[in-house]
């Protein structure tokens, strides 16, 4: 079997070195991108990492452990478009590459070592993507994705690692189980409790065991912690919009009932946007009528998905839209104008205490189904 040459780039704390680009007086302090006082920390410079602020801590207690820090929101819009542009030069010069979020990505480089040396053609795409960007790059090469993604995480701030086969097991086997991309904190703590906290621990544990303790995710932990990856990179290809319509049975002019029906198809979407990792800054309804004269009106809004400012905006769009009064034969949700983002629900807008609901109300949906919760006035829809 050829060994494949993976490398996962990731721009340094991100959000931050674009603030930074937009005011220098912002370099050298600790610095804060996220919400209001009851938001949360989309991303932090090392000066607070070194306090003890991370990524989604609450601004309050952020501040607690650097009360010095300076806190500046975020500007998706400008986030989103140095992206683009850090992805047009990696996309000119890798012959395959998936972008996995919207500040990193994977390259499969297999077979250019025999004619630049992989290693010294990633380390010039990383120094270009500085100098024409002025974004800091970090990078590990490995062997497939899990060891290079790992490789990156440790090797940041730009300690741009090389760790060939040989080297895969002897770099994994000191390093806590908690650096698995896969392993969250819940699962850290089950593992923990069993005495499986490093990830040599969990390699030298059979794979029996650990598909008995955490079902499937448990062998394919077992896998990553010996290394072992053969998700190949898939080619970068960008979601344009979702949408989503509803023809009714009987036409109506129940405007209740209407705005029921748009939250309870927001909703969805919305949940679709977060599962998959996205962000929308259009958003649009579309009304026909029983005459099938159709009618759409869209907006653009701040990057989010979260359903509570998806669902403002397009009620207030049908009710800036429905003036003629005449009974309604479908009506239909757009969000389009997609990014990708790390974060599932937008940091910049909304509290802890949203983001707890919508990570529940999520973790519920994804393991009973998206029917299985609901917000008030859809589920009361339903259960007419």
């Amino acid at each position: 079997m050829v060994t494949r040459s993976i490398v996962h780039m990731d721009l340094d704390t991100f959000f931050v070195s674009c603030a930074q680009l937009q005011n220098s007086k912002l370099l050298g302090i600790p610095l804060i991108v996220g919400g209001g006082d009851r938001g949360v920390v989309a991303s932090c410079s090392y000066e607070a990492r070194a306090f003890g602020v991370r990524s989604a801590m609450p601004i309050k207690m952020a501040l607690r452990l650097c009360p010095q820090a300076r806190i500046v929101r975020g500007d998706m819009e400008y986030f989103s478009r140095m992206s683009n542009t850090v992805t047009e030069i990696i996309e000119e010069r890798a012959p395959v590459v998936e972008k996995a979020s919207i500040d990193e990505f994977y390259l499969d480089v297999s077979g250019m070592d025999k004619v630049f040396g992989c290693y010294k053609w990633t380390n010039e795409l990383a120094q270009t993507v500085t100098k024409e960007t002025g974004l800091p790059i970090s990078f590990a090469l490995s062997v497939n994705k899990t060891v290079a993604k790992i490789g990156t995480g440790e090797g940041k701030p730009r300690g741009n690692l090389n760790i060939p086969e040989l080297d895969v097991r002897p770099f994994l086997n000191p390093l806590s189980v908690q650096k698995i991309p896969m392993v969250g904190e819940v699962t850290f703590r089950d593992l923990s409790r069993m005495g499986l906290r490093t990830i040599q621990t969990v390699a030298e544990t059979s794979p029996e065991v650990m598909q008995q303790l955490l079902g499937k995710n448990g062998l394919e932990i077992w896998r990553k912690a010996n290394g072992i990856d053969n998700n190949p990179v898939e080619p970068y290809k960008e979601r344009k919009s979702i949408s989503t319509e509803d023809t009714f049975s009987e036409d109506t002019i129940d405007i209740a009932w209407l705005k029921a029906r748009l939250s309870g198809m927001v909703e969805k979407l919305a949940f679709q946007l977060r599962d998959e990792g996205w962000l929308t800054s259009t958003v649009s309804v579309k009304v026909r009528y029983a005459n099938f004269d159709t009618e759409p009106k869209q907006r653009k809004i701040t990057y989010t998905s979260c359903d509570h400012t998806l669902t403002r905006h397009i009620l207030d769009l049908f009710d800036i839209l429905y003036q003629r009064r005449m009974r309604v034969r479908m009506v239909g949700v757009k969000f389009s104008g997609l990014v990708r983002g790390t974060y599932q629900i937008d940091m910049f807008e909304d509290t802890q205490e949203m983001m707890s609901l919508y990570q529940a109300m999520d973790k519920i949906k994804r393991r009973f189904g998206q029917d299985a919760i609901a917000r008030g006035a859809w589920n009361k829809l339903k259960n007419k």
